[in-house]
């Protein structure tokens, strides 16, 4: 995958191995630790506290073990125990993942936090870059050391990806893409990356069929943030989960159609919408795979 430079979208010079230059914006981007760093200046002040708040969550909640085995070992199996009910939904929705990608695929693991998919789809011959905003080792790209395969790692934002124009086959949102501030933005700016005949996919984000059941997730997600770690965890202004009629809208704006494919979570993920019914509860939220190929 070629890099430019996520401002001005121009070609870049090369420093050193490690070093790339952008004549035009006087912007000098870096290889560190194996981790390439395209987050523009202006846009580290922009997303550092979300960065802060998001990693002190993750390590108070354990998502990490010094263990390399733990990482490799994922979606298939969490050896901590802690969120294996979690996993089991990545698991599924990793298969459904292998059966519509192409082959020699080309593919951007967009929030690909510890690397856990960029992993498993190198170690399956596909050319795979892991994009992210977190740099820590233990839940962030960091945690490529704990994997055998190979795969490129960059720093990056949704909107400003540093990858030229029809350079990438497919595009794969892995639990990130409802953090977007615009999804308008964000879709844009994938297809602006994508080949001819490529995908986006957006995978395991929480849909609802009513928006007012959306609203009320969050709201109940930004009171247990407050209650339990003393701040809501809301600095930006995402738009936090997906509806099917958003997703119908997307695809009128961006003239794209989606193929939104649910995968089998098990009987008793299959009934929760009864239950909840049943016991006057919100809609729970649904995932799975939403997918656009481009013509």
């Amino acid at each position: 995958m070629k890099f430019i430079c996520p401002r001005c979208r121009g070609d870049l010079q090369e420093i050193s191995e490690f070093e790339l230059f952008c004549a035009r914006d006087k912007l000098t981007f870096k290889q560190e630790n194996g981790i390439w760093k395209f987050l523009l200046p202006e846009r580290e002040t922009h997303y550092a506290r979300f960065i802060s708040d998001y990693e002190a969550v993750r390590r108070f909640e354990g998502r990490f073990s010094p263990d390399s085995s733990y990482y490799r070992a994922l979606p298939f199996k969490d050896t901590s125990g802690k969120f294996s009910a979690d996993w089991e939904i990545r698991a599924a929705s990793f298969r459904a993942l292998q059966k519509i990608l192409t082959a020699e695929s080309t593919v951007l693991d967009v929030g690909a936090g510890n690397g856990w998919l960029s992993n498993r789809l190198s170690l399956s011959g596909y050319d795979v870059c892991a994009v992210d905003l977190l740099l820590n080792p233990e839940d962030g790209l960091g945690a490529w050391t704990h994997y055998q395969s190979q795969f490129a790692k960059v720093q990056s934002e949704f909107v400003n990806l540093p990858f030229s124009g029809k350079s990438v086959s497919t595009v794969v949102f892995n639990a990130s893409f409802h953090y977007s501030e615009n999804y308008e933005e964000t879709l844009a700016e994938s297809l602006r990356v994508l080949s001819p005949k490529g995908k986006i996919i957006i995978m395991d984000s929480p849909v609802y069929h009513s928006a007012e059941s959306g609203e009320q997730m969050v709201a109940e997600w930004k009171a247990a943030f407050l209650s339990r770690y003393g701040f809501a965890s809301d600095s930006l202004k995402s738009e936090n989960y997906l509806t099917y009629r958003r997703m119908d809208e997307l695809g009128e704006m961006l003239g794209i159609a989606w193929n939104h494919i649910r995968p089998f979570y098990g009987v008793r993920w299959a009934a929760r919408p009864l239950w909840a019914h049943l016991r006057g509860r919100r809609e729970p939220a649904e995932f799975g795979l939403w997918v656009v190929t481009r013509s």
